[in-house]
């Protein structure tokens, strides 16, 4: 056996319960996204991006101020961004950069 990469918690609202400190926003969006996810798809932890989804997606989970570097190079690669007024091209179509 090894140690696991990340452990989720199966609701983010259990951060807030658990934590003795702020929750960092970034792990709360990272779990909020896996956690419906994880019943219908596999989600596995990716060394580019933050997610493989069936292992056909790649995911990088951020807010608005998420742009494509960490997926640049990945096929079927998206950002799920929270925190946004309006989506935009490189949300809606993937990273055409």
């Amino acid at each position: 056996m090894q140690k696991p990469d990340k452990i989720y918690l199966e609701n983010c609202n259990l951060l807030h319960a658990l934590s003795l400190t702020n929750v960092e926003v970034g792990t709360e969006r990272e779990t909020f996204f896996v956690n419906p996810l994880s019943y219908a798809h596999s989600v596995e932890y990716a060394k580019q991006g933050d997610f493989v989804i069936d292992r056909k997606y790649t995911i990088e989970v951020g807010g608005a101020s998420k742009d494509g570097k960490q997926i640049a190079n990945a096929d079927n690669a998206f950002i799920a961004a929270d925190d946004i007024e309006y989506a935009w091209n490189t949300i809606m179509t993937g990273i055409q950069q």
